[in-house]
């Protein structure tokens, strides 16, 4: 351990990215291990990320987390400086004034940010600091899992398996008793002035859905295990019910660990006795499994946020893109109330159910055939769990041209979907007010509602609510034959 002149332990520094909670904190951990004082920083440096800067919903999320962090160091007599970019000199500068020896942070795994985050460890480390970086935000860092031959798996089945085949992961960190606090404290700038919030004011529903930040996380793992775990499987596809974890955002801004989920699944298995078996292979331990599979695959191929995994849909020519369609997508104002339900919901909390996801995404790639990297970007700048990793996966999968994909003849069908995992129409009824009044039989498609129940309900097809903007099985038919005409070009003459 080094020290400073007067023989004590050397100032730490630690540096906050996509890690912002005290307990199963490797790097705060560290720092406070090194025994001299600790110096918590959060440096808002958007550029080095591009382009794939933080988004609107995300930097709603982003200042109440740093907000929550904040008052937690305080409650431990520290205080989180927050700081601006560029993030190199920022650190030099950090260290300088505060007199540190050493700095911490926690590993981030997309591409623009490896590269970075490479450049600025061996710089600090060129210059005398110690510079470390460890895993919080995975069970599996991408290059530790691989196949017999050494490479990167593609399909999630075989990739889970040998995550599984491991041994369990270690007992997460505790909250640090003390965080010993510097002589004097650098000066930093307000949260405030990040400027993360709206200048108007669109995020009344993101306030009314959320409460980011470590402890609310915590209690949200608690409330899985109470209610939702034992239905899982069945309830995290119904819409209509709350049977999802909405862990998402809270693992996207590291206020809960992985690691963390999977022990309260352990001791709450061994507590109700559960076979190890059991929870192990549960759907949604798996759920966990395919965030990890996420990141493995953008870290060995990095260019997927813009690209398809499977390079032969590189040649696949889209349809000239209809900027009107992908409008009314975007405002759920398709016809399909499925859909726009799932839209408006994204648009009010910066959320969506996943099983909807997976139909607005198909309608998008396949009954409209706009590309995935539209609907991607728009889930970017929208979703509070915006995490590069998963949007990609996800989009991919659904477009057919992604890991594990979705075959490309796979076309959600949105009214059988609605009737199916929204079968009292409850999910349509709270975010398409204006068909509330239909019965469940012809909410999901109004369009074939009698005159009569149509304006016992009072809706007007075209007015109160659009008309499909497309004809699904037309639709469904078209996306086929053009999928069908590209594989037809793509196949070798031999056969």
């Amino acid at each position: 351990m080094k020290t400073n002149v007067a023989g004590s332990p050397p100032t730490s520094i630690v540096w906050f990215r996509l890690d912002l909670r005290l307990a199963d904190n490797p790097a705060l951990t560290a720092a406070v291990a090194a025994g001299g004082a600790v110096v918590p920083v959060y440096i808002w440096a958007p550029d080095e990320e591009a382009p794939w800067q933080p988004g609107g919903a995300s930097r709603w999320w982003l200042h109440r987390s740093l907000a929550s962090l904040t008052r937690s160091l305080e409650a431990l007599g520290s205080r989180l400086i927050v700081l601006r970019g560029p993030t190199l000199p920022t650190l030099q500068k950090l260290a300088r004034d505060t007199g540190a020896q050493n700095i911490f942070w926690n590993r981030r795994y997309e591409p623009a940010l490896l590269a970075r985050d490479k450049h600025i460890k061996d710089t600090l480390r060129a210059a005398g600091l110690t510079a470390e970086s460890s895993n919080s935000a995975l069970l599996h860092e991408p290059w530790t899992i691989a196949t017999k031959s050494r490479g990167p798996y593609q399909v999630f089945t075989p990739y889970w398996k040998a995550c599984l085949a491991g041994p369990n992961p270690a007992l997460p960190l505790s909250v640090p008793k003390e965080i010993k606090a510097p002589a004097s404290w650098p000066q930093g700038v307000l949260l405030s002035d990040l400027m993360l919030e709206p200048t108007i004011p669109w995020d009344t529903g993101l306030r009314l859905a959320w409460e980011p930040g470590e402890a609310a996380g915590l209690k949200m793992i608690s409330r899985c295990f109470q209610s939702i775990f034992e239905n899982y499987s069945e309830g995290r596809n119904r819409p209509d019910q709350a049977g999802t974890s909405r862990l998402s955002p809270y693992l996207h801004f590291g206020e809960i660990s992985p690691r963390q989920i999977w022990h309260v699944l352990r001791a709450t298995a061994e507590k109700r006795a559960w076979p190890i078996t059991e929870w192990r292979s549960s759907q949604f331990l798996a759920e966990i499994g395919w965030r990890e599979f996420a990141h493995h695959l953008l870290y060995h191929f990095p260019k997927t946020p813009e690209h398809p995994l499977r390079t032969e849909w590189e040649g696949f020519s889209w349809p000239k893109l209809d900027r009107v369609a992908l409008q009314a997508w975007t405002q759920g104002r398709t016809g399909y109330p499925i859909v726009d339900a799932g839209l408006r919901e994204l648009w009010s909390t910066g959320w969506m159910h996943n099983r909807v996801r997976m139909i607005v995404a198909s309608f998008l790639t396949k009954d409209l055939l706009i590309p995935w990297q539209e609907g991607a970007r728009w889930f970017w700048n929208t979703l509070v769990d915006a995490d590069l990793a998963s949007n990609t996966l996800g989009w991919q999968w659904t477009s057919g041209c992604g890991a594990d994909a979705a075959p490309y003849f796979r076309v959600f069908n949105p009214i059988s979907q609605g009737q199916k995992f929204d079968p009292k129409g409850d999910y349509v009824r709270r975010w398409v007010p204006e068909l509330a009044r239909l019965s469940a039989e012809e909410i999901h498609a109004p369009w074939e509602a009698t005159p009569l129940s149509l304006a016992s309900a009072g809706v007007t097809l075209g007015k109160t609510y659009p008309h499909p903007i497309v004809d699904h099985n037309q639709a469904r038919q078209r996306a086929l034959n053009l999928y069908d005409a590209f594989r037809e070009a793509k196949r070798p003459v031999s056969e």
